[in-house]
């Protein structure tokens, strides 16, 4: 659950970013990997930064607002266009965002705009339409024109079609005129990363006299090698916003140096400035198999990604070769880990003498 969302949420974060201020809507419920999976993906989507979903469902459950169009099946289940946009606004006359590439693109917005015309007559406004495939920027520039030609300049238009970062990034930069964006196949399967390699390891283990001990497992690999003790994670900033994060053990508290050391080039350390404010990240949810925590509504988890994401440097949010945000072991549970690492690998060396 938690690496499945996080990946999901990170990418929403990501496409809302390339996004700016226009909206992003996830409609990827029909490609998400069964229908948990897709109330899943709904959840970390809108907590990530989506505007709405198009999974009525999960709106019902996690109070989403819930968003979207009609399908293509709409205008083919009719013999013509036409009046497949005009009996959706009869049924829904405030809601009118007509998909207009079933056919022919260009000729789906005169459409649109003959049916907005006298939608407009019985007191109703066309609220935008929708592009689903071709050159988007091309398309939506054209589609513009003819909407403000006609007196149309507040009808939105949204665009869907295999969307993520980069394709939004560059779409953005052909000037394309969309201020909507449905994403569905890329953000909802995680397509660029689909695993995180998050782990659960013994960190320590607890005598019958209630005193903990580490535990320590070594690898092959160096970053599968794990890091032994009651661990927390606490993050510092200043007034510009993120400064690093410090993992350390609660068993052996922390020291005054506001160091922290690289777990994988022990050279590398950074120092902490004593004017950075700190906090502690992890929270219990369980004690004693009872849960504890009071658990957020979305809405507020979404609030508190945004500033958390605001607060990360620039060059950590640019989508190429990213600069890595710092993140370190207190010196002390580097040593720790150290000194565990030599010992395990001594006790090893002994056993195959003895072998």
């Amino acid at each position: 659950m938690i690496n499945f969302q996080t990946l999901i949420a990170t990418q929403s974060a990501r496409i809302c970013m390339a996004a700016g201020d226009d909206a992003v809507l996830e409609f990827g419920l029909r490609r998400a990997q069964g229908i948990d999976g897709a109330l899943a993906a709904s959840r970390a989507a809108y907590l990530g930064g989506c505007s709405a979903t198009s999974n009525v469902l999960a709106g019902k459950l996690y109070g989403i607002p819930v968003r979207g169009t009609h399908a293509h099946s709409w205008i083919m289940s009719f013999d013509e266009e036409t009046e497949a946009f005009e009996r959706y606004a009869e049924v829904l006359p405030n809601n009118c965002v007509f998909l207009v590439d079933t056919y022919d693109t260009l000729a789906g917005v005169r459409h649109a705009i003959e049916v907005g015309h006298r939608l407009r007559k019985r007191g109703h406004e066309m609220v935008g339409i929708r592009l689903d495939s071709g050159d988007l920027a091309y398309l939506s520039i054209e589609a513009r024109r003819l909407l403000d030609d006609a007196g149309f300049e507040k009808a939105g238009i949204v665009a869907s079609n295999e969307l993520d970062e980069h394709v939004i990034q560059d779409l953005k930069l052909q000037g394309a005129t969309i201020a909507v964006w449905g994403v569905g196949t890329r953000l909802a399967t995680s397509y660029d990363q689909p695993a995180l390699g998050g782990v659960y390891k013994l960190g320590a283990t607890r005598k019958d006299d209630g005193t903990w001990t580490p535990r320590v497992k070594l690898s092959e690999q160096p970053i599968k090698t794990s890091i032994p003790g009651m661990l927390q994670v606490r993050r510092f900033e200043n007034n510009h916003g993120l400064v690093a994060d410090m993992i350390f053990d609660e068993i052996t508290g922390v020291d005054d140096a506001r160091l922290i050391v690289d777990p994988k080039d022990p050279t590398r350390r950074k120092k902490i400035s004593s004017k950075a404010t700190a906090r502690d990240l992890l929270v219990p949810v369980a004690r004693g198999g009872e849960v504890v925590f009071q658990d957020e509504p979305v809405a507020a988890l979404r609030q508190r990604a945004k500033r958390e994401l605001a607060k990360l440097h620039p060059g950590t949010r640019r989508f190429m070769n990213p600069h890595e945000y710092p993140v370190g072991l207190e010196p002390a549970l580097h040593e720790l880990r150290s000194r565990m690492i030599d010992d395990a690998r001594k006790r090893a060396m002994s056993m195959a003498e003895i072998e």
